[in-house]
């Protein structure tokens, strides 16, 4: 296989990385690998970027198996033959959670799943010496995380493209914040290479999904919605909120103070 990338991609990773401060000489990288498109297309992508950059990078990558399917029938040898290609060390981590995972009696199932892959990709970054762990998170998930924040947290809020992390003293970063889903897909695509399918059984009905089918809904109509919806999750950007809620304590003191004076 030869390794190259679309001077178009090249430059949106080269963005990511220098307007981020992504990556730094001497820098060991654990790639979050899980099978899919996007984990695929980020060991591959940096695997082609960091043989161009002016300073060492180590990389290594990382797939973690949380249970959803019987050991037995758990299958990564497609996965190990790309890290032989690209000449990535590869390990599989597996731990037996997914029961956990999907009959918690309070947690969402996908924020658990989320949760228990990140602490065990940063224990594990830690124990062996990488100072920085890749996720393959690109900009449809940012605004979709964005999107998803506001209308099920009520909160003003994505994922950043760069995290320090104090209780493991690892750095966390996402190259792939500026490519867009569907070029990730069409590469892949045009490499040959069959992501392999999500163990979960909940794939595809998740408030992600949902969001996402918002976003494409509304966009028929209005074909800035994504990018109106990524410009608001950006510094700078103009706002107008009200103000904060008061507690009940604050609410009773001012409404006494409004009937009988401030000598109250």
């Amino acid at each position: 296989m030869r390794l190259t990338l679309p001077k178009g991609m090249i430059r949106t990773l080269q963005r990511a990385v220098i307007e981020f401060d992504l990556l730094e000489k001497g820098d060991r990288v654990m790639v979050g690998l899980s099978g899919g498109k996007d984990s695929i297309f980020l060991l591959y992508a940096l695997t082609v970027f960091i043989k161009h950059v002016p300073f060492p990078v180590e990389m290594e990558a990382l797939t973690v198996d949380l249970g959803f399917k019987n050991k037995e029938e758990t299958e990564w040898r497609s996965l190990v033959q790309i890290c032989e290609t690209l000449n990535v060390p590869y390990q599989v981590q597996r731990a037996e959670l997914a029961e956990q995972i999907l009959h918690h009696p309070t947690q969402n199932p996908c924020a658990q799943c989320a949760y228990f892959r990140r602490a065990i990709i940063h224990n594990y970054a830690q124990e062996h010496g990488f100072n920085k762990v890749a996720f393959a998170h690109h900009y449809d998930d940012a605004v979709e995380t964005f999107l998803m924040s506001i209308l099920y947290a009520g909160q003003v809020a994505t994922f950043l493209p760069k995290t320090y992390l104090e209780r493991t003293g690892v750095t966390v970063i996402r190259p792939l914040v500026y490519l867009r889903e569907k070029e990730i897909k069409g590469f892949i695509k045009k490499l040959g290479i069959e992501p392999l399918p999500s163990p979960c059984a909940l794939d595809g009905y998740t408030k992600r999904a949902e969001i996402k089918e918002l976003i494409q809904e509304l966009q028929k109509t209005n074909k800035d919605i994504f990018a109106h919806l990524a410009a608001a999750m950006r510094e700078g950007q103009r706002e107008q909120k009200w103000p904060r809620e008061l507690n009940k304590e604050e609410i009773r003191a001012k409404s006494n103070r409004f009937w009988y004076g401030e000598h109250f």
